[in-house]
């Protein structure tokens, strides 16, 4: 969070978790964003940045994955 004076008091929720919710959420919606820019790369026939977007998609999935196995520890522990 940009506050430093937030600690979870306003949202019920500690800004450690709260960014790590964060993190996850952008992760999921870069690579549903990237699918569009695939699908835009795949009309032109451009395979170089088809290949360029698929890379990153897999990172941003990679990244949730990472991001949901840390909060489903937390939240269960």
């Amino acid at each position: 969070m940009s506050s430093n004076t937030e600690t979870g008091e306003t949202t019920g929720t500690k800004d450690k978790d709260y960014n790590l919710i964060w993190y996850v959420e952008a992760c999921l919606s870069n690579a549903l964003r990237l699918e569009t820019y695939i699908k835009d790369a795949e009309r032109e026939q451009d395979t170089e940045v088809v290949e360029l977007f698929r890379k990153a998609q897999s990172d941003s999935r990679k990244g949730a994955e990472l991001g949901k196995r840390l909060l489903r520890s937390r939240l269960n522990g």
